[in-house]
């Protein structure tokens, strides 16, 4: 194990010996410190305040607030890097709430070279939360507090933030009847899908619902989807072709992709998945875009010409809820499956993709729907 793991390590042992105490006396520190970790619209800051920390435990010559090599100091050193070699896997291993990729590509940290100080405007918001985030470097660099009582506070809080989300998420999960009482109907669960797209921040549920349409039925239908990719990683990182891959059940060759899209498909979107479609060397019997907005005569029209085009590949271009209603009214006797495999997969992404709030207001809105059935 490196250094910077070990301290690490350490850091995580101590913050866990009591969640619910601070390890910092002074209040003005402890208060920034909790209104930095709780900012769940902007968790970029914690992550470089953790990476500029575990930098100063690691070499304590370092200045904190100077995380950029091009700065040219001999204190300055690559916040970057300790990040994503670190504390990447810190946060990942540990469940903590926070974005899973780097600080660093954060618009308001990205490609500066100059000290984070307190005079720093940086543009980004909440406004104030990066106000909070370099008075406390400085405070670091003032000698107020040591790196290692800060980053542990960093951690703590993150630690009483994740029980919480689970306790939560227990409580309402608890609310659900164990008796038998009768299924939401298709209509009822549309209903309630319908409504939880309708919540802020719900670009990842269209995937999930694909997917939970799919693992329902797979063996009815002897195909699988491939396991899904992360919500922000692009198709050219991948290599995937779309959002959910469907193969048959026993082979791994992708016969249908679907793609999904929040806003309206356009003939450029069918001419780019004409190109991915070209590059594969396995025919795509189905390129399915699948869109929360209207479908527009033209597009329906292109995407029907492409079949002889292809030679045989059909594009189409679905309307969310449309795809679900006809799905849960085929396979009418697995709509509770369905339910339960949307839920799990709600539950199982990452709060960067779905967030607590949003796994929660599903939870809610599903105890109150099956309540009305008691």
């Amino acid at each position: 194990m490196s250094r910077p793991d070990e301290i690490l390590s350490k850091i995580l042992r101590r913050a866990s010996t009591d969640i619910t105490k601070p390890v910092i006396s002074d209040e003005d520190i402890c208060s920034r410190v909790e209104y930095v970790c709780r900012q769940i619209s902007n968790r970029a800051c914690t992550r470089l305040l953790m990476a500029c920390l575990l930098a100063k435990i690691d070499r304590p010559d370092v200045d904190p607030r100077k995380p950029y090599t091009e700065i040219g100091d001999s204190d300055a050193f690559s916040g970057r890097s300790y990040d994503e070699k670190y504390i990447t896997h810190f946060v990942y291993e540990n469940r903590l709430p926070l974005n899973p990729t780097t600080a660093f590509l954060t618009p308001a940290f990205r490609n500066l070279d100059r000290p984070l100080t307190t005079d720093l405007d940086l543009v980004g918001r909440p406004r104030q939360v990066y106000k909070a985030t370099l008075q406390l470097l400085d405070d670091v660099y003032q000698k107020k507090v040591t790196a290692e009582d800060l980053l542990t506070e960093l951690v703590r809080i993150l630690l009483l933030m994740r029980e919480e989300k689970q306790t939560r998420i227990n409580t309402l999960l608890a609310g659900f009847s164990s008796e038998n009482t009768l299924p939401l109907s298709s209509e009822e669960i549309i209903n309630l899908i319908k409504q939880h797209l309708q919540c802020k921040n719900s670009s990842r549920l269209p995937v999930l619902i694909v997917a939970a349409a799919y693992y329902s039925v797979e063996e009815k239908l002897g195909e699988r989807i491939l396991p899904l990719h992360s919500h922000n990683a692009a198709d050219d990182q991948t290599g995937s072709l779309g959002d959910v891959e469907v193969c048959l059940k026993n082979d791994d060759h992708v016969v249908t992709v679907y793609e999904m899209k929040l806003k309206q498909v356009t003939v450029n979107d069918i001419n780019r998945a004409l190109e991915k479609i070209a590059s594969t060397t396995n025919r795509i019997h189905n390129y399915i875009f699948i869109t929360t907005d209207d479908i527009s005569d033209e597009v329906k029209s292109y995407a029907a010409r492409c079949y002889e085009e292809t030679g045989g590949t059909e594009i189409a271009v679905l309307d969310c809820i449309g795809f679900l209603r006809h799905f849960l009214h085929f396979f009418h006797r697995s709509r509770a499956k369905f339910l339960d495999s949307y839920q799990s997969l709600v539950l199982s992404e990452p709060d960067s993709a779905v967030s607590p709030p949003l796994k929660e207001v599903f939870l809610a809105l599903r105890q109150a729907a099956e309540a009305d059935r008691e």
